[in-house]
């Protein structure tokens, strides 16, 4: 990311991890399903998530910025408009911001959902000409890999092949919350 940044290339990044950073750091081997325990995990998680990319990012002179985001952040124009700005205005300052939703406030009713649907909805906020979403998995396979030893990856696919719905089906791993239809 570094070497597509000093090219020129204006980057945003959306990261997940504060959960399971979280979970980490309280010793935590099983993903909490209390809303507040998510929620405490999440905030101490995220002082971990941002000093990390902070580090990676310094030792080659770069800088970055923490932004927190909630639903109301980018349904409600006003504040829309102020986080198009705010993230506009660091990117011409040469920071890279460092996204995440602001998983200490919000409840399920107004939750993203997950990171890549986040990831989305920022990119067409800073009118991204691109968004590249990494994953631990090595690509979409035509079965669970996680289940299915004999899972093939898939190659090539058209975006709009209804078959793609069914082989990306199921949420993400043990930690995560997307899966690979959120991908799609």
């Amino acid at each position: 990311m570094v070497a597509l940044h000093e090219a020129g290339v204006e980057l945003v990044l959306v990261s997940s991890g504060a959960v399971a950073a979280g979970m980490s750091r309280l010793g935590w081997s099983k993903r909490p399903s209390a809303m507040n325990e998510l929620q405490a995990a999440a905030s101490i998680g995220q002082m971990g998530l941002v000093q990390a990319w902070e580090s990676s990012f310094a030792e080659h002179g770069r800088h970055t910025a923490q932004i927190l985001l909630t639903h109301d952040d980018l349904s409600d124009r006003k504040r829309y408009l102020n986080a198009r700005s705010t993230l506009r205005t660091l990117v011409e300052l040469g920071v890279v911001p460092v996204i995440n939703e602001n998983d200490t406030v919000v409840t399920d009713e107004i939750r993203f959902g997950d990171n890549d649907t986040l990831a989305a909805l920022v990119a067409n906020l800073v009118e991204a000409d691109l968004l590249v979403i990494l994953t631990d998995r090595d690509g979409m396979f035509d079965a669970d890999p996680r289940n299915n030893p004999e899972a093939q990856l898939i190659y090539e696919a058209r975006a709009d092949d209804p078959a793609l719905d069914a082989v990306a089906g199921g949420t993400g791993g043990a930690l995560g919350r997307g899966g690979m239809q959120t991908k799609l």
